[in-house]
């Protein structure tokens, strides 16, 4: 089963007709990015990237891997953006919600750094490398990216104490460049295992290269059926743009279309605590593809039911110059029934037998009939259940909606010049030469 798309709920606050107005924009945002004629197309690597993914790629980083797991207790990635993100969103996505607590095999806690300059935050980190063995991934193209080269800088020193220069290289794995780079340097001189980050694919569209697969391997975590799921959703929406057919075009037609009226901010909702990463790492996706030359949706995320407590309020009531895309599960992997209970204090006696599952999902429905209701518009896209093939699917057809959205939009969705903005600033007030 695929994912899919529902806009049924959309389609009363679009113009009549709409959907076939803007069809042959799409259309041809769509033969773009195929031919790879439009802006940007030298990044274009990730398109058919699934469905010509070496095995022998994933058998040394399954191998590998392995290896990490009979070393460490904890395995550090460090990267910021698309260096992390990606994994990140996998691993929590596919994993038990409590890892550290509930697992009982030997697979590593993977911890995330490089991601941010809080001091805190790193020196916990250090406190963590110091009482459990570990091994680290370094990621990035260039090697002199601030966030992650200060905090490479951090634990290789950490990790030559402990284990020595010999052996903290046996334990450090650079992924970057294939040919130039401070990192890339390093990594030959030091003798690092290195993995490397195609040329032709952007950080944000790096999750099913070694940058992604390497971490979410490590935690354990099937990346074959990850790639297989991503090589379906490949196979549907390289296909053909018809929006009966590909859900990916579909979705990136009606995000075009609210936008055209007014709507300039769509929210993810899930209903999963554990799908809160896959939220960020969409932020970044479709924020550092779109966002540029004064256009763009702007994307946030809330997580359902929780912040039906919080931001519900704005969301039924506040400003309508919102939409919402709700991320549905349609089965848990685990079932758990609500009890009776003879006092029925609570009232909940009406819920006994039901399945936690039945009832987050009659709070989805609720939910969106009543936002609806308030004048927000409502895309809901469906997974079957959330496992590595699904998700696979999942990552991909985001990435590539992504594509399609931002040529129709007009922009370059593979370049982020605004990016370098705060850099500049922030080297110029900490005297770096040449700021």
């Amino acid at each position: 089963m695929h994912i899919s798309i529902d806009i049924s709920q959309v389609l009363s606050f679009l113009p009549e007709e709409s959907l076939e107005l803007i069809r042959p924009k799409i259309e041809k945002a769509w033969g773009t990015l195929l031919s790879g004629t439009g802006a940007g197309s030298d990044f274009l690597g990730w398109v058919r990237l699934p469905s010509q993914t070496n095995p022998e790629v994933l058998t040394r980083i399954q191998e590998h891997a392995a290896r990490i797991r009979e070393i460490a207790d904890v395995f550090v990635v460090i990267g910021i953006g698309g260096s992390y993100l990606g994994s990140r969103a996998v691993i929590e996505a596919l994993s038990t919600s409590f890892p550290a607590l509930i697992r009982k095999d030997k697979t590593p806690v993977v911890l995330f750094a490089g991601e941010n300059l809080s001091e805190d935050y790193h020196a916990d980190i250090l406190q963590v490398l110091d009482k459990y063995s570990c091994a680290v991934a370094i990621i990035s193209k260039s090697g002199t990216t601030t966030e992650p080269a200060v905090a490479f800088r951090l634990i290789k020193q950490k990790l030559e104490r402990k284990y020595g220069r010999k052996g903290s290289c046996e334990r450090i794995i650079a992924i970057t460049d294939a040919s130039r780079g401070a990192l890339k340097e390093i990594a030959d001189t030091e003798g690092y295992e290195s993995y490397v980050i195609p040329d032709d694919i952007g950080g944000r569209y790096s999750l099913l290269t070694p940058v992604g697969l390497l971490p979410v391997a490590v935690a354990g975590l099937d990346i074959e059926k990850l790639i297989d799921g991503a090589a379906e959703m490949e196979r549907v929406a390289c296909k053909s743009p018809d929006f009966n057919l590909n859900p990916a075009t579909l979705y990136a037609a009606v995000r075009n279309l609210l936008y055209q009226e007014g709507k300039q901010i769509e929210i993810m909702v899930t209903y999963q605590p554990n799908l809160v990463m896959l939220t960020e790492w969409w932020k970044q996706l479709y924020g550092e593809s779109e966002g540029k030359e004064g256009k763009g949706i702007f994307p946030a995320g809330v997580t359902f039911t929780a912040d039906l407590h919080s931001m519900g309020q704005f969301i039924q009531e506040g400003t309508r110059n919102l939409f919402e895309t709700v991320l549905s599960v349609d089965r848990s992997n685990q079932e758990l029934l609500v009890p009776n209970d003879p006092e029925d204090n609570d009232g909940l006696n009406f819920l006994t037998g039901k399945s936690l599952s039945e009832v987050n999902h009659r709070a989805e429905t609720g939910t969106r009939l009543a936002h609806v209701a308030g004048g927000v518009p409502n895309i809901r896209i469906s997974i079957p259940c959330l496992d590595a093939y699904h998700l696979g699917q999942l990552l991909y057809f985001y990435e590539f909606a992504c594509g399609v959205s931002g040529y129709t939009l007009g922009v370059n969705p593979f370049d982020q010049p605004g990016v370098e903005a705060y850099k500049r600033k922030m080297f110029e007030l900490l005297g770096k030469p040449g700021f």
